[in-house]
């Protein structure tokens, strides 16, 4: 897993997110923000982010449109944050303007979606593939869509600064592996037979 942390095209990503999102250059961040695209397949474009937020995976796939994200926030690939606005065709007005604030120390899964002007409170994960549209308290896991429940204190989901070492998840997958093809090897009568 990358977290701007591996040696190969670390170095482009960090120096282009710092100039895309921190430089006062315009043409500058212009010239930033189109090679984090075209490199990276994310856009990054923020009012206010703190200078520790991670990004996993190069940040791939990623569109991240927010009012204000905050200290040692994490994000994981295919991740959008951005408006949930709609037009009023009778007040001939837009309404629900604004974009997501993130709070400190939240963990956003791979595909999770954060749409429209709310704050997810501080200390909480957004779920793989979770959508949420609404304020989202703090210490809370958010799933499904707009569904939250308290976060376990005792358990950090998704990250930790003390992130698994590579050869472990490999060993686990390779016993997964070894586990489904013997199941698949038995003929079907014991496959259905079996406790």
């Amino acid at each position: 897993m990358y977290f701007c942390k591996n040696k190969i095209g670390t170095g482009m990503f960090e120096k282009l997110v710092k100039i895309n999102c921190y430089s006062k250059h315009k043409l500058l961040q212009k010239a930033a923000g189109n090679l984090l695209e075209k490199f990276y397949g994310c856009e990054i474009r923020c009012a206010e982010m703190d200078k520790s937020v991670l990004f996993a995976h190069h940040a791939r796939g990623c569109t991240i449109i927010a009012a204000k994200i905050c200290e040692n926030v994490v994000i994981f690939q295919n991740v959008t944050i951005g408006t949930n606005m709609k037009y009023n065709k009778v007040n001939n007005e837009w309404e629900n303007i604004g974009n997501p604030i993130i709070a400190k120390n939240v963990v956003i899964a791979d595909g999770a979606k954060i749409l429209g002007p709310i704050v997810i409170g501080e200390n909480s994960v957004i779920g793989a593939g979770a959508i949420v549209t609404k304020d989202m308290p703090a210490n809370h896991i958010a799933y499904g869509v707009n569904q939250f429940k308290p976060k376990d204190v005792n358990y950090d989901l998704v990250f930790n600064v003390n992130m698994l070492n590579f050869k472990k998840l490999i060993e686990a997958n390779n016993i997964l592996v070894e586990k489904f093809n013997k199941a698949e090897s038995k003929p079907a009568f014991e496959q259905t037979h079996t406790t």
